[in-house]
């Protein structure tokens, strides 16, 4: 791992997510409002909890084993289990886990996928440091 990553995942781990709801609810004001988050890069967990406008109850969304698989020519992004408190929502995460998603990767972009696709290697894999 490069230290520009561990520097981001020390920065993620310590940002306050209190913080990162409250930027949250700043962009979705009048669409819905962020009533919890956790996000684990080390154990590749996250969780958001999210209250649309006008609902009265909320809607929580559980993700694990996400990560950026890559190769020579292609990055794919792949969660391996995730989960919802509403059926609908969980039908439709049934159909996009345990696949790779491949990453359309603009031309602005291409510098930096490298970086994204290393603090988020798949853990076990070979990949080396972009």
């Amino acid at each position: 791992m490069s230290f520009r990553t561990s520097i981001v995942k020390i920065a993620v781990k310590l940002t306050p997510n209190k913080l990162i709801t409250w930027i949250a609810n700043i962009i979705l004001k009048d669409i819905a409002e962020l009533t919890a988050f956790n996000l684990d890069l080390d154990a590749r967990t996250s969780f958001v909890q999210i209250q649309l406008v006008g609902e009265s109850e909320t809607i929580d969304v559980w993700l694990e084993g996400f990560a950026i698989i890559s190769d020579e020519t292609s990055h794919h992004f792949f969660v391996a289990h995730a989960k919802s408190n509403r059926i609908w929502l969980d039908n439709i995460l049934s159909r996009i886990v345990r696949k790779k998603w491949k990453i359309p990767v603009p031309a602005e972009m291409s510098s930096h996928i490298g970086f994204l696709a290393e603090l988020l290697k798949a853990e076990g894999t070979d990949q080396e440091n972009n």
